[in-house]
């Protein structure tokens, strides 16, 4: 009697009963009522070519026969049907658990992916389609990239194996620190797109922007820029304000006091753009931009002034906090705001005390910002030539006492 190698190899009787139920369940599909006698003819014909086999048979030539004696017999639409039937079960048998992964992201059954990445929305359509690639190049960077030594390592939590959704891609980087000064003073290109050097405050905020959503775009970690850098464009501005009330025939003194009001207001104008864009923009990541910002007064002495004036408007709005979709003022995740403490802000007596102050009632509401001792860090970043440095970081939530 010929035998059934089934797909996991196990060999079992062969059960006519199984032919004909099979039939019958594609003929119900296309047809109203099943016909009896046409499922006894086709299966009788199955069974006759089994029979004729001196070797056994495994599955998928079973149904083979199967097909080809619906063909024969003129029953096409049914045919059709267990053809169809045959190939989703296929598709059911070699789905895997990225299969089911992308399927549960999409159908939103999955409270980890409802929950994986606070700024991210599950719900959008690019946010699916960065956790889509995201899940496929983890499948392949489990499958084919990683020893798997580390794989079962990783799995059984000895080890975290971080960011592996982005392994594949080599050509990404972790975070990034921007050098926004030389991409605003030199120009820079983006996306294709020559950008010259902006002449004033707003512009220059807002091609920030566009930089960090391209930079974001590339990598899969957050970057940091420089307050300072922008604080060039604020005397920018202002010079431009002067020249406009000293051609309109006002006093030395009235243009200072006139082009400082409006200066003031442009940098009103130009931190509410770049915190507008940075948390309403999405990179490809699917996500706003994970961005912190370096406020160091001493970075550009030049500029200190102009620093300052920055670093007390974003600390303003950030108090004042973003409104939600139903108006209310929340805290935002981003960007994340790194204050540096140094020997100009870190005493009563000293020049730029109402800034810790300010950051101090900026904490007290929103938790932010993150506080670096320049002190510290001079003495823990020593380059090769014996120089302390003080430099941006990514924004890790800390203290370091003076």
């Amino acid at each position: 009697m010929v035998q059934v190698i089934k797909r996991n190899g196990d060999v079992v009787d062969f059960q006519r009963d199984k032919i004909s139920v099979a039939i019958q369940k594609a003929m119900k599909e296309v047809r109203d009522e099943i016909n009896t006698y046409e499922v006894r003819a086709i299966t009788d014909k199955v069974i006759d070519s089994i029979e004729q086999r001196k070797e056994n048979i495994n599955v998928e030539e079973i149904q083979d026969i199967v097909e080809r004696a619906l063909m024969t017999s003129g029953m096409k639409d049914v045919a059709k049907s267990y053809i169809t039937y045959r190939y989703l079960h296929g598709l059911i048998r070699e789905s895997n658990t990225t299969d089911r992964t992308i399927k549960e992201l999409i159908n939103g059954e999955s409270e980890y992916w409802n929950s994986e990445n606070s700024n991210k929305n599950p719900t959008l359509v690019t946010t699916q389609r960065d956790y889509i690639a995201g899940i496929t190049s983890t499948d392949i960077a489990r499958r084919f990239l990683l020893p798997k030594d580390v794989v079962e390592a990783h799995d059984k939590g000895i080890i975290h194996f971080h960011d592996i959704d982005y392994f594949a891609q080599k050509s990404l980087t972790n975070c990034e620190l921007v050098n926004l000064e030389d991409m605003l003073q030199n120009g820079t290109v983006v996306n294709g797109v020559g950008i010259d050097k902006p002449h004033k405050l707003l512009t220059a905020a807002t091609i920030a922007t566009q930089i960090i959503a391209a930079v974001t775009s590339s990598t899969y970690g957050g970057c940091t820029i420089n307050l300072s850098h922008l604080a060039p464009f604020v005397r920018d501005s202002y010079n431009i304000y002067y020249k406009k009330y000293e051609q309109r025939g006002f006093s030395p003194s009235e243009c200072q006091k006139w082009a400082e009001q409006d200066t003031k207001k442009e940098i009103e104008d130009a931190v509410q753009t770049f915190n507008y864009q940075t948390n309403s923009m999405t990179n490809t990541n699917g996500q706003a931009p994970f961005l912190s910002v370096f406020m160091y007064l001493n970075d550009n002495p030049e500029y200190i002034k102009e620093t300052a004036a920055l670093i007390k408007e974003f600390f303003n709005q950030r108090i004042l906090g973003f409104k939600n979709e139903v108006g209310q003022y929340i805290t935002p995740a981003f960007p994340k705001l790194l204050y540096v403490l140094d020997d100009n802000n870190i005493t009563e007596d000293s020049e730029y005390w109402y800034l810790t102050q300010l950051a101090a009632k900026c904490t007290a509401k929103r938790m932010v910002p993150d506080y670096i001792s320049a002190k510290i860090m001079r003495r823990d970043k020593v380059d090769k030539n014996g120089n302390g440095n003080v430099y941006g970081c990514m924004g890790q939530r800390k203290l370091q006492l003076m």
